[in-house]
């Protein structure tokens, strides 16, 4: 059962394309998001990432290609798929001198009725009960960041997408919004559309992602799963340095970047950490760390490369 969930697809673009004049905007675009994800949309700014966005929730039509949401064309049935659908892009507006809990009353009111009850659990979700009745004018960047996600939950969406939602926050603003996607997924078992161009939050909340440069995908899957693909480079703290490095220098996909006296760096082919590891145990080697020194930083500046600057 558990497999399914996450195999279905909820969202995906086919070929889709937005042309403004004579430039690209996005080019041919294919993602597929699955349900449960937290999907990372990666690009340094002018990707092309708000502009695919905007075609998402029909805020802008594509020039060509199409969109489907659980197995239906976007724009063939827009209002029954994006009935299931809410998204914030850029920042979230709000009534400055009402209340966070009557914001969410009247955003609530306009496609039913929501109850007292569901407005105070969003709230509590989002870590904002105890300012239900202060006015938005008096809250932080963070907090109504927060407030906007909150908005985003009311009508209990199974999709949610998010525009660069950490945006200008201070690191600890960063740190609730991040706390709070990964308790949407877990909690409430919604599935997140996360558009960004920070490294450290893709590696910190996402399960998949797809990486996007002047409109083109580059890359896309599982974050791991990418990372793993490349060589990685790796520390490793071993007890018998010698007889470690004599082991890994006859392995023809291991290359010894340095070595001191209880401390290497290797660099090894994809996918094969677990292996050394354990090649080095059977061999009577201790090993007390083999950390990885590999980040997405590397991965994307590498698929990158010669194309755009982050």
């Amino acid at each position: 059962m558990e497999d399914l969930f996450q195999k279905e697809v909820v969202l995906q673009t086919k070929d889709l394309t937005k042309k403004f004049g004579r430039r690209w905007a996005v080019k041919n675009l294919n993602v597929q998001v699955h349900r449960g994800d937290v999907f990372a949309f990666l690009g340094p700014n002018g990707a092309g990432k708000s502009t695919t966005i905007r075609m998402i929730l029909t805020l802008l039509l594509p020039t060509f290609g199409s969109v489907e949401m659980f197995g239906e064309d976007l724009h063939r049935n827009r209002s029954a798929v994006l009935s299931r659908v809410c998204g914030i892009v850029e920042k979230p507006d709000f009534y400055l001198y009402l209340s966070a809990y009557k914001n969410l009353e009247i955003i609530g009111s306009m496609t039913r009725r929501v109850r007292s009850r569901e407005i105070m659990e969003v709230l509590e979700l989002v870590g904002l009960a105890a300012r239900a009745f202060e006015k938005v004018k008096t809250f932080s960047h963070g907090m109504k960041q927060r407030l906007g996600i909150a908005q985003a939950i009311l009508t209990k969406p199974e999709l949610i997408i998010l525009d660069e939602p950490t945006a200008g926050l201070d690191p600890q603003g960063m740190k609730e919004v991040r706390d709070l996607i990964r308790g949407l997924t877990t909690k409430r078992e919604m599935t997140i559309f996360l558009s960004t161009h920070l490294l450290s939050e893709v590696e910190q909340v996402a399960t998949r992602m797809a990486v996007i440069n002047r409109g083109e995908l580059l890359a896309q899957g599982s974050v791991q799963e990418l990372l793993n693909q490349e060589p990685s480079d790796y520390f490793i703290q071993v007890s018998h340095n010698d007889s470690a490095l004599k082991l890994i220098q006859a392995l023809p996909w291991v290359q010894v970047l340095s070595s001191q006296t209880d401390r290497m760096e290797v660099r090894l082919e994809g996918g094969r950490a677990s292996e050394l590891n354990r090649l080095l145990v059977m061999h009577g080697v201790e090993v007390s760390s083999f950390v990885p020194h590999r980040t997405l930083e590397d991965f994307f500046l590498k698929i990158t490369k010669g194309k755009t600057e982050l």
